[in-house]
């Protein structure tokens, strides 16, 4: 299988037919010293927003690799927005949601520091733990070979994600009040109690925006280990989310996102 490198300096414009692409630093030494990669063997260099660029390698060293680019990719933003969530989680396995949520298709992950989350950002750790999330979601867009890397929200509190998610709410509804457009854009929180499952709530979301038109946005919220504590459930709820289970099973918080990122993937048509 090809392999992908990223090189997010590039300019738009240098994705063309023809084009030289370079990748630089880890990923250059990657594909020189663990890939072995050699001149003419085919590998793809993409910007993470969208445009990769597939051709035979043509310039081979320890700080510079460079392709010839033959085909040209651009892919479009995904429709709707999967927007994942995440508590912190004991050990890594926050990380392992993450980047199996990556490998199928989510648009954004925001860490979350809940009130059960065993482990704590503070001080210095909230920028070392944001960094480590973009570096994991990176390597993940590229064992995928998917064109977009995911954004890396920053950290968000309880009250500053419940807040975040009202003031989407009242914009959606905007001053009319308009439940369609409120329903554009959906907050689901993962509950293993709640009565309504996530699939007959998107198709219920989907109706009442008519044809079947899924929402634009849709954010899971996943609880850490010892699950959402009854406060946070009911704050979510008076900010708009609902509150939805995958099944009779109950998940750990290192599968529960990327399985509700796969159901999503077969309702809307991706797979």
């Amino acid at each position: 299988m090809s392999s992908l490198y990223f090189n997010e300096e590039l300019h738009p414009d240098a994705f063309a037919p023809g084009a030289r692409l370079p990748v630089w630093g880890a990923d250059a030494r990657h594909a020189a010293q663990v890939a072995r990669v050699r001149t003419g063997e085919r590998i793809g260099v993409g910007d993470g927003a969208g445009r990769i660029g597939w051709g035979p390698v043509v310039h081979v060293a320890q700080g510079e690799v460079a392709i010839q680019a033959e085909d040209v990719v651009r892919a479009e933003p995904a429709s709707p927005r999967l927007v994942l969530v995440q508590a912190l989680a004991k050990g890594d396995r926050d990380e392992l949601a993450i980047q199996a949520a990556t490998e199928l298709g989510v648009s954004e992950v925001v860490p979350w520091q809940s009130a059960r989350s065993v482990s704590v950002w503070k001080g210095d750790k909230v920028a070392k733990g944001v960094e480590r999330w973009r570096a994991v979601v990176r390597e993940a867009s590229k064992q995928a070979i998917r064109p977009t890397i995911p954004e890396v929200g920053d950290l968000v509190t309880t009250r500053s994600l419940a807040a975040s998610l009202r003031a989407a709410d009242a914009e959606a509804r905007g001053s009319s009040g308009d439940e369609a457009a409120y329903r554009d854009l959906l907050a689901l929180v993962l509950e293993p109690t709640a009565p309504e499952t996530l699939v007959a709530t998107l198709r219920l979301a989907a109706h009442a925006q008519g044809a079947g038109r899924a929402p634009s946005t849709i954010t899971l919220v996943v609880g850490p280990e010892g699950g959402i504590a009854s406060d946070e459930l009911r704050e979510f709820e008076l900010a708009g989310a609902q509150l939805v289970r995958l099944g009779p099973e109950v998940l750990r918080t290192s599968t529960a996102g990327p399985a509700a990122i796969s159901a999503l993937a077969v309702l809307l048509g991706r797979w």
